[in-house]
């Protein structure tokens, strides 16, 4: 359980009540939801050829190996619409991050008016990175397309995004992967089949839920 300081609770039961509440909203074409959320995919080379299954036998992998460096993995998610889309880089850098938000804005939602947009406070995760990548003009339309929502402290496990990062970590991350192209490949795969099948989540917390479950992080009223 994570720990909040009292002086800290108001703040935090505010932000969550607003994540929560965008989240029994009516899905909207022309406002769609969006959850970000990012990790890291250690590549890892194979030193020596694995032996290939056999009936009555595992396939098996030598306990040695080369790392190959680092790659992140951007999560861009609309829980209620089934759809994901997710980027390999270099970095997770402020550039990275706007770069991502204009292919999200431009590429994969060019005509919806808004989006709104849930992730958590990272120092990268905001309107300056944009100004940071692009000229003034550009970073201001991009960012008046925004309507940001940022998770409390201590409360990621509001971003639903965070929960299809899971998914994507054990179906397709779990395992020895060599090389960025190779991890991009089977991301894609991975991406392509979750969207084809429209998975979504079933999100069931709310609220109302929370102001009783959760009803020790709520500030105490005096009369």
């Amino acid at each position: 359980m994570w720990c909040i300081p009292p002086q800290a609770n108001a703040a935090f039961v505010c932000a969550m009540e607003d994540i929560l509440l965008l989240y029994k909203q009516p899905v909207s074409v022309q406002k769609p939801l969006v959850c970000m959320d990012e990790t890291t995919k250690q590549l890892v080379k194979e030193i020596c050829s694995p032996i290939a299954a056999s009936p009555g036998a595992p396939a098996r992998y030598d306990h040695e190996y080369e790392r190959n460096g680092v790659c992140d993995l951007f999560m861009f998610y609309e829980p209620f619409g089934g759809k994901r889309y997710v980027s390999v880089t270099d970095h997770r850098k402020k550039v990275d991050w706007a770069l991502e938000i204009k292919n999200l804005l431009d590429n994969h939602y060019p005509d919806a008016e808004k989006i709104i947009l849930v992730m958590d406070n990272l120092n990268t995760h905001s309107g300056s990175s944009l100004y940071q990548a692009f000229e003034p003009e550009e970073a201001r339309r991009l960012l008046e397309r925004l309507e940001i929502h940022y998770t409390p402290k201590h409360g990621s496990w509001l971003n639903i995004a965070e929960i299809e990062l899971r998914v994507l970590s054990s179906q397709c991350l779990a395992r020895r992967i060599p090389d960025k192209i190779s991890l991009k490949k089977e991301v894609a795969g991975w991406q392509r089949q979750r969207n084809f099948q429209k998975s979504r989540v079933d999100w069931r917390f709310a609220a109302t839920d929370a102001r009783i479950k959760l009803k020790r992080l709520y500030p105490t009223i005096s009369n």
